[in-house]
């Protein structure tokens, strides 16, 4: 599964890291940019608060992604969505946009506030869209993707 969003520092890197935590057994996880610059220290915080490390993580640059086979692509941001390449090896695209909480401003503790909010809604959409009763009624039991996200 490939997560996309502008700049691969906080919505996309953060869903990546959330369906890695919840579903790793099931799904291959990736992230990319269409003008990736670097992972923000804010989104860096908000997932160590869920005892989730990715420091480590870069952003990447969705061409990187083109020629792979996807079973799922997701733009987490409406920017993306309209600036994205098509992927033609992916099965399906799906839109779900996030508030971007980069734009946050304040003080350190409304700015962390405004990435709890995005990572935590970002991990229930996670969960309500991808666990494997939802996906076994969506595509039926003998269709569900296997930890590749292939089927």
């Amino acid at each position: 599964m490939l997560f996309l969003c502008t700049h691969n520092s906080a919505r996309s890197q953060m869903a990546e890291a959330l369906l890695r935590l919840r579903f790793n057994d099931r799904y291959e996880a990736f992230s990319a940019g269409t003008s990736p610059s670097r992972v923000n220290p804010w989104a860096i915080r908000a997932m160590r608060e869920l005892g989730v490390d990715i420091s480590g993580q870069v952003s990447k640059h969705v061409q990187q992604y083109l020629d792979q086979p996807f079973d799922v692509v997701v733009t987490t941001c409406d920017t993306a969505r309209q600036t994205c390449p098509a992927f033609p090896k992916a099965r399906r695209s799906v839109h779900r946009s996030f508030g971007d909480p980069s734009l946050a401003t304040g003080s350190d503790a409304q700015i962390l506030g405004a990435f709890r909010h995005t990572r935590d809604e970002i991990d229930r959409w996670i969960q309500e869209t991808f666990s494997p009763p939802t996906l076994r009624r969506a595509h039926g039991p003998e269709t569900a993707p296997n930890k590749r996200g292939k089927r």
